[in-house]
């Protein structure tokens, strides 16, 4: 598999993904939280993640228009998308109420994802 092939299909999985997580942050805050490894949320808290999904449901949106139309603009501005989002997972992994085992270290391997697709997608932007 070439990386070009890699990031297409790495694009592909973030569409779902994204939908999947904006969804259920909307739709069911408390119970996503726990699956990502945090305590049972403040109220505040569970409205501060709900109010994530939609910049979520927006990312799977930005993730489809490069899949479908896929133009260098469309990649160019997926590559800055997701270099929004290097740091805030591991931001967040610094939280004590992310407790579960392997949580912390999840968030953090979530910024570096996001710093290889940011990197990778500029690089399909200029192809």
């Amino acid at each position: 598999m070439t990386l070009e092939q890699t990031l297409r299909l790495t694009n592909r999985n973030m569409i779902v993904f994204d939908l999947v997580l904006g969804s259920a942050a909307i739709a069911a805050p408390a119970a996503t939280l726990k699956v990502l490894g945090h305590e049972h949320p403040s109220p505040d808290a569970e409205h501060l993640f709900r109010r994530c999904g939609p910049i979520w449901l927006t990312f799977a949106a930005a993730h489809l228009i490069a899949e479908r139309r896929g133009e260098q603009r469309d990649w160019w501005a997926l590559a800055w998308l997701r270099g929004t989002e290097i740091a805030t997972d591991a931001l967040w992994s610094e939280s004590p109420a992310v407790s579960r085992p392997g949580a912390k270290l999840g968030l953090r391997l979530a910024s570096a994802s996001n710093l290889a697709m940011a990197v990778g997608f500029g690089w399909l932007s200029r192809r």
